[in-house]
């Protein structure tokens, strides 16, 4: 268990949490582990199945503190909470703040995305000395750099989001030399997302997907409307708001497919392709997948505002509580995730 900007953030599946006067106790096999006051707890996020107390349950209630559980796979499962007292007001200002400032956030969030593209183009070179003077890479690298000196002269979101495209095509283009593993047994040519036409295309979308629903689950533990985005526009049944964060976050799943690809964890046996020609992960490439990223979310990474160790598994929960106090005016500006 941790706490973070006044959440709490049980980890631990075995953790039990449960009332002492005006103290949260956190039990691990009956033995007490962390009392914390309730006047410094504003929400509860619970990543188990055991769960809390009854008592616990109501205090809570009374003092508007909600509590959310979460798989430990990351999938939002229900919330506990009182009476609707500040979502409703955080969600007007939510749409209001989007109106405003939509621009504002969605360059924040583009200029973020094209550094830490670069950082991972960067950690190959590093590694691979033999692609450091690659002219092609080294004019991606121009690209994203003229991107972000350019995504701040945007006047639109939709020409925001044309340099954004024009930058991912650059950056696509180049992707397959950071599979350096000559034994991989895929290429990749372009981006193809619905449906994806190759097994590398068929990794990125999944993985991708597995990002958004968790943005989308940590979005609902603050209070903020998933579906109500910046820079995506609106859609029926798609969480517009955690399809913008994960743009912050899209170099940590790139590296994670091209990690997986190099070590040879995933390769022909586990993808199937479709009448329509589309190809897919079959039941044994998801497990792996599945497998390998529940491991990755489990590994400590320091975060760049907070300067505290966390989980990469509380990421999107740290960037959507941020997102959150934002727009309750706590601070200033949304600190958007940077790569270091």
């Amino acid at each position: 268990m941790r706490k973070l900007l006044n959440t709490i953030y049980v980890t631990n599946e075995q953790a039990y949490l449960t009332l002492d006067g005006e103290n949260l106790v956190c039990k691990i096999e009956k033995e007490e582990k962390l009392r914390i006051p309730f006047e410094n707890i504003e929400n509860i996020v619970c990543f188990n199945y055991i769960g809390c107390s009854p008592a616990l349950m109501g205090k809570c209630v009374s003092k508007t503190i909600p509590i959310n559980f979460i798989s430990p796979q990351g999938k939002f499962l229900a919330k506990v909470c009182g009476e609707t007292k500040g979502n409703v007001f955080l969600r007007v200002a939510q749409i209001e703040q989007f109106r405003e400032n939509g621009l504002f956030l969605t360059q924040n969030t583009m200029a973020a995305k094209f550094s830490n593209t670069k950082q991972l183009i960067r950690r190959t070179l590093h590694d691979n000395v033999s692609l450091r003077n690659d002219p092609e890479i080294q004019d991606t690298l121009e690209r994203l750099s003229d991107g972000i000196h350019n995504i701040f002269k945007t006047e639109t979101i939709e020409e925001a989001v044309g340099i954004e495209g024009n930058c991912a095509r650059a950056y696509f283009s180049i992707f397959n030399k950071l599979i350096t593993n000559p034994k991989v047994p895929f290429t990749f040519e372009f981006r193809t997302k619905r449906p994806p036409l190759d097994p590398i295309n068929a990794v990125l979308s999944f993985v991708y997907t597995l990002a958004t629903s968790e943005f989308a689950s940590a979005l609902e533990t603050v209070g903020l409307d998933s579906y109500i985005g910046f820079c995506h526009a609106l859609r029926s049944g798609r969480n517009s708001l955690a399809c913008d964060l994960v743009e912050e976050v899209r170099c940590i799943v790139e590296r994670f497919v091209i990690t997986l690809l190099n070590l040879q964890i995933i390769g022909e046996a586990d993808f199937e392709k479709q009448i329509s020609g589309s190809v897919l992960l079959n039941l044994d490439g998801r497990k792996k997948v599945l497998s390998r990223w529940q491991e990755k979310k489990r590994s400590d990474m320091v975060h760049p505002y907070l300067k505290q160790k966390i989980p990469f598994g509380l990421l999107p929960y740290v960037q959507s509580n941020l997102l959150a106090k934002y727009i309750r005016g706590d601070i200033e500006a949304y600190p958007c995730f940077l790569q270091k």
